[in-house]
Formats: structure tokens, sequence, C-alpha cells
């Protein structure tokens, strides 16, 4: 039965039927509180009714406002479920609803019957809690669509729960930031996040990685050393990419999962911790047990509770929110904030987003660079994001534009600023250094663009070869989108 359920509150005056009901409730292991309305009325401010999963209501000898003690019967703000003994005629049945009242239960008492009401129950129970969640707010985790509302709301529900977590879902859709979530909500909070990503270790360092090792174990270890389970002891261990996991340690971590013991590498002390395991992966981890490439055993023991993240373009509704969270970020890092017009938004809600959330990111960061407190259209954004026409081609047509516009003068006067302070700066010093590769770098950037992101293009407009410009390219740090 569930947990939840599992005590019931019963307010009745007949004595006969209260025996009745108890007798058939704690036979199916229910916890029973019965109480006649004159001692409810007295002891009911002194009652906890946090931990009541259903109340049951049969008749009273006292003439009460009913629909009045209905509404007191509540957790907070969520209504308890409840169930009407006998007829209440009193009540109008528009509001039975609205004060939790989901039928009655009558004799004959049937298993059957109760079992369908407790469902009933049971489904309003968990409706109702959903709409009265708190919020659960995660550094990182931005979006108001229906899909992350709901992942918020297991968030809620699973991080006080010492239970295995599997996250699964596509890269670049946020599964990291969902564990230190689950972290940030949960007991553990103040101790340690480890994460540990399984496919960026080789697999014959992973166990080191995860068990430690002694010193002397293997050539090279010259001292001895603390896996990750042991710094996450108290706390929580990210396992990112279990999919990449080697079988052989599959098998050593389903051991420590069923035992909470392990050894380091070369060492024979048994070693003990109290972790959470959180997991995640892109694969799909059902087929690989078919082929054999994962432990069936091991995923139903990490598969506890799972949380499926949802890609970029299934909740590009959440566009908006992503983009200001993330200019909000470019600002604090001192690159200036973007501003899009509603075509280039429009744009970018029907890109296909394979990167998801990584992708968008790895855009605005880009953009940031090249127009720094910039406005973005269409024309701004690099080819592949461009799934519209540009609205007012014109507007970027220089031979039409008038020699000696406004923005010409504003562009004239401000590049004379640059030169001006180029002056006074080669008066007082300058680093010519650093100045020459902000110069190349923006140069490349700008041959980049112009070439639709193809470096061996790029390369022939600057005048280079392209294995040159692709060490630059990794000097400075620049990635194609």
């Amino acid at each position: 039965m569930n947990s939840k359920f599992s005590d019931v509150l019963v307010l009745d005056d007949e004595p006969e039927r209260q025996q009745a009901l108890q007798t058939s409730l704690e036979f199916m292991g229910l916890n029973c509180h019965i109480f006649d309305f004159v001692t409810w009325l007295q002891q009911s401010r002194n009652f906890d009714l946090s931990k009541i999963g259903l109340v049951m209501i049969g008749h009273s000898s006292l003439p009460i406002a009913l629909d009045k003690l209905i509404t007191e019967l509540r957790v907070g703000q969520r209504p308890l479920p409840k169930l009407l003994l006998c007829e209440w005629s009193e009540l109008n049945s528009s509001d039975l609803q609205q004060l939790g009242i989901l039928g009655s239960f009558l004799p004959p008492y049937r298993y059957n019957t109760f079992i369908d009401l407790l469902h009933r129950c049971h489904v309003f129970f968990n409706r109702e809690g959903a709409e009265h969640q708190p919020a659960v707010d995660c550094e990182g985790f931005v979006g108001q669509s229906e899909r992350i509302c709901a992942i918020r709301n297991l968030i809620a529900q699973v991080a006080c729960r010492d239970v295995s977590v599997l996250i699964t879902g596509e890269s670049g859709t946020g599964k990291e930031v969902v564990a230190r979530g689950l972290h940030q909500h949960s007991p553990r909070c103040d101790k340690p996040f480890v994460p540990v990503n399984c496919g960026a270790i080789p697999s014959e360092l992973l166990e080191s990685e995860l068990f430690g090792h002694e010193k002397g174990a293997f050539t090279g270890a010259i001292s001895s050393r603390a896996g990750r389970f042991e710094l996450a002891d108290g706390g929580t261990l990210f396992l990112d990419e279990i999919g990449d996991m080697p079988l052989p340690m599959q098998v050593k971590l389903l051991r420590v999962l069923q035992e909470r013991q392990f050894e380091r590498v070369g060492g024979s002390r048994t070693l003990e911790v109290d972790v959470r395991i959180i997991t995640a992966t892109h694969k799909n981890l059902e087929e690989m047990i078919i082929t054999g490439e994962f432990r069936e055993d091991l995923y139903y023991r990490l598969n506890v509770f799972p949380i499926e993240m949802p890609p970029l373009r299934e909740r590009v509704v959440d566009l908006p929110l992503l983009i200001a969270e993330f200019s909000k970020r470019l600002e604090s890092q001192g690159l200036g904030g973007l501003q899009f017009l509603p075509d280039a938004l429009e744009s970018l809600r029907r890109h296909p987003w394979p990167g998801n959330v990584r992708e968008l990111s790895n855009l605005l960061e880009r953009l940031a660079i090249i127009h720094p407190v910039g406005v973005i259209g269409v024309s701004e954004l690099p080819p592949k994001f461009r799934h519209v026409d540009e609205p007012d081609p014109a507007r970027y047509d220089v031979s039409n534009a008038p020699l000696h516009s406004e923005s010409d003068t504003q562009a004239l006067s401000q590049s004379a600023a640059r030169m001006d302070t180029g002056l006074r700066s080669w008066e007082q010093g300058m680093d010519l250094k650093q100045y020459l590769e902000s110069m190349e770098q923006q140069l490349i950037e700008q041959a980049l663009d112009q070439s639709a992101q193809v470096v061996a293009r790029a390369a022939r407009v600057l005048g280079i070869r392209r294995t040159t410009l692709v060490e630059k390219m990794r000097k400075y740090g620049i990635v194609r989108l």
C-alpha cells in the first residue's frame, strides 16, 4: 500500500461503523485514527494532518457546519482527499470536488470498491500535490515549458529521497545541471558533489580514478591516492556517460552499489562509503543490454528513478528565457549583452539544435564577441542558423548607402577616436604583441564569417595556408559555428 495512504483519519459518531471500518482497514495494512466529532473538535488543533492520506467522514450527532469542518481538513493550501460514509444532504454536489470529496463508501463494504476509491484519492492527491509543490530553483536550469516544469516537480519529489537517479537525454541537454539540482536540494547538500565523466577517462585508469590506489600499485603510483568514491563520502557521486563504462568496471561498480564497500587498487583494506549515486547517459542502455554492452543487473540498480531530459528542439518555447540567462552570464564575464530581432528569434526557433542547449550557449558567446552590445538580426546569424529570409536586405547593401550618412559619420568619429587612443597609448607605451594578436584574431573571425565558416575558403581570403589558419584558430580558441 502507498505509504502516504497508510494513515487514514475516520470522523464518525456511530461506534458500530467505527469498529467495522477499523477492522477492515487494519486488515488492509492501513493505520486508523478514529475520532467522534466531539473528541475531534477538542483535539484537532494538536493533530498532525501531514501524515494523513485519506479522511473518511461519517454521521455527526452535533449540529456542525460540515463545509467549514471539511475546509479545515487540509495540509497548507492542499485539501486532503475525502470519502463520505453516509449521505450529507447539506452539501452541494457542485462543491464536492473543490472540497476534496471524491465519493462515498457505503455498506456493504467491498474490497474492490474501496481499492477503486483509494486509487481515485491517490490520483487527486498527486495532482493537488503537484499544483501546490514548492517551486524548485536549480541554478542554471532555465525554462517554463511543460516538460521542464515536469522535471522540476520530479526533482522536488526525489531530491530528499536517498535513491539512485538515472538521467537520460541527448548530449548538451543539461543532465549535469539536473544532477547538481538534485544534490543542491537533498539532505547531502552540505557535502561534496563529485562529478566523473566515465567516457573521458581511459578504461585502464577508471578503476583507480573511482576507487583510488595504494603506493606502488602500478607504474607511476608514487603515493597513495583517494578515489572519487572516498572524496564523495557523505555527498553525491555523479557518474556521467555511464554507458561508456567498460564491462569489467560495471561488475565492480555493481558490487559497491550493493555492499557500499570497496578496496583501493593494490590495497587489501576494505573501505566503507556513504554516497548517493546519480548517473547520466545519452545512450540507450536497454539496447546496450540486448547487445551485451551493459549489464542488466547494474541497469536496474541505477534506474530506480529515471529522469528524461527533452532536446531543445522540443522546448523552443524556452528560447527567450535561455537567451536571457546566457546573455546575463556573458555580461558578468565582461562581454556585451545581446538583443534579438523577432525574425532572428524565429530563425532560431526553426533550427534543429543537434547540440541542444550547449550549442545555443556556444552560439551566443560567439555572437557576443563579434557583435558586442549588439542587436542581432537574421543576417548577423551564422549561415547555418538562418532559416528565414532577411526581411530588410537593403539595410546591408553598402552600394546603396549614402556616402556621408549619419552612421558613416559616427563610424568615422569612432575610428578617429580609436586612432587617437592608439596614439596616446603609443606615447605612454603599449603591448605591441597583444595588440597585433587581437587584430589577427578579429581578422580571422571576420574571414570565417564571410566564408560561411569554411576554413579553406577563409584561408584563401587571408592569403595563408589552411594548416596555418587551423593552428591560429587553435591558438585563439576560435571554434567554427
